[in-house]
């Protein structure tokens, strides 16, 4: 088995359309993480990014495992898994503990036994946390410290972000991964995982919101000082400009797809009429009307972003401005629109230090799966073959914001 020599890494994006699956390993000369199979896969067992029949979610997990697996020669049994769906949520904790050590220095254990103090909030019954980022930590008072270890104080502590999801779901989604003989390694949101594969440090540490919209959902996070600030998952995406243009245009929604995908766009038109041709019969709607209805559902999508950023207020104050990533960051036109009515520089997600067959998950929609294989990457320390030193080697952009991750929460 190839794995014994060199450490393999797989992402599992569970997404509302599409499974996505990602095979990758640190290239031996450069110690850069590399892919070296992919596969995907339709998915009908999800609405809004969560399990609605279990079956038919792990049957697509099975189908694009084994599309990745036959490319990569590589056999899949565990991977790092994405959680999707408005039952995510974000909510700030502060963490306050005594420095019990003698000579008062704080060690990492008076580093966890903060981060522990930060996690007891009270939580309805059927939710639980499934990631925990440290912001910053205080000592003495002396506030915005990174890493408090080795200073000298008498008390600690610690802002931080703490990100819970529905039981029920979790449990669901895993039962789906059960099915399709994968063990899922660790939980994390879409968004960290995307920012994780397009995001510069320089991005992180400056103050970014990446959007990735997929088809039933957009996972929006907020990353400031290199830190998690916020993170929240909108109930709109791509399936939703098809509902309104099948609505608007009064037409199927196999017609309104096509619409979408071949002429939907947010920049200046310049045809008068959407042709397509759907089994040998052509429709033709005006161009006026399928801009006005794409520009409708946009904006109001957008509108929910500009609210989430009121919340922490960062409305029109990040200067690293928006990246989109997702499916529907395909849409012509998308970046401009949303810096006009975000107020903020925005860019398209472009793919960043990663090597091998990665020019055919170049793909804005392969974002989520990329990173969810570096996290992969970054989260086993623990893994047969020096997976730690490969990630120190492979991620220094990426690891400023994952030392943050509380470990004790890889369910």
């Amino acid at each position: 088995m190839p794995g014994n020599t060199n450490p393999h890494f797989v992402g599992l994006d569970i997404g509302t359309s599409t499974v996505r699956c990602v095979v990758g390993t640190a290239d031996p000369q450069t110690g850069k993480p590399s892919i070296i199979g992919h596969g995907s896969a339709r998915n009908q067992g999800m609405r809004k990014g969560v399990v609605v029949h279990i079956d038919d979610v792990a049957e697509a997990v099975v189908q694009a495992i084994t599309e990745a697996e036959r490319i990569s020669g590589y056999h899949i049994s565990r991977a790092t898994v994405n959680v999707n769906g408005t039952h995510v949520g974000g909510i700030n904790s502060k963490g306050v503990i005594a420095i019990s050590g003698a000579n008062r220095e704080i060690s990492n254990d008076d580093r966890y036994r903060v981060e522990e103090a930060a996690t007891v909030v009270q939580l309805p019954p059927n939710r639980e946390i499934i990631q925990f980022f440290a912001k910053n930590y205080s000592v003495d008072g002396q506030q915005n410290i990174k890493d408090p270890v080795g200073m000298h104080g008498v008390r600690l502590e610690v802002d931080a972000h703490i990100v819970t999801a529905s039981t029920p779901t979790l449990r669901n989604l895993d039962h789906a991964l059960q099915k399709a003989e994968v063990t899922p390694m660790h939980h994390t949101v879409s968004s960290l995982a995307a920012s994780e594969s397009v995001m510069t440090r320089q991005q992180k540490e400056a103050g970014t919101v990446l959007l990735d919209i997929g088809a039933g959902t957009t996972n929006l996070i907020v990353v400031e000082d290199g830190e998690v600030q916020h993170v929240a998952v909108l109930p709109m995406g791509g399936m939703h400009i098809t509902n309104d243009l099948a609505i608007g245009l009064k037409t199927d929604l196999d017609v309104a797809e096509k619409v979408k995908v071949e002429h939907a766009s947010l920049s200046k038109v310049t045809k008068a009429t959407a042709n397509v041709v759907i089994d040998k019969i052509t429709h033709s709607f005006s161009m006026d009307d399928v801009q006005m209805i794409v520009e409708a559902r946009v904006d109001e999508l957008l509108e929910y972003v500009d609210k989430e950023l009121t919340k922490i207020r960062r409305s029109r104050k990040l200067p690293g401005g928006v990246i989109i990533t997702g499916g529907t960051a395909k849409l012509p036109g998308i970046a401009e629109f949303a810096r006009d009515k975000l107020e903020l520089p925005a860019r398209l997600g472009k793919i960043e230090n990663v090597g091998g067959l990665v020019d055919t998950v170049e793909d804005s929609a392969y974002a989520t799966v990329v990173g969810l294989t570096l996290l992969d990457m970054l989260l086993l320390p623990d893994h047969p073959g020096g997976g730690q030193s490969a990630a120190q080697k492979a991620g220094s952009s990426a690891m400023g914001m994952v030392e943050g991750l509380f470990k004790r929460f890889k369910r």
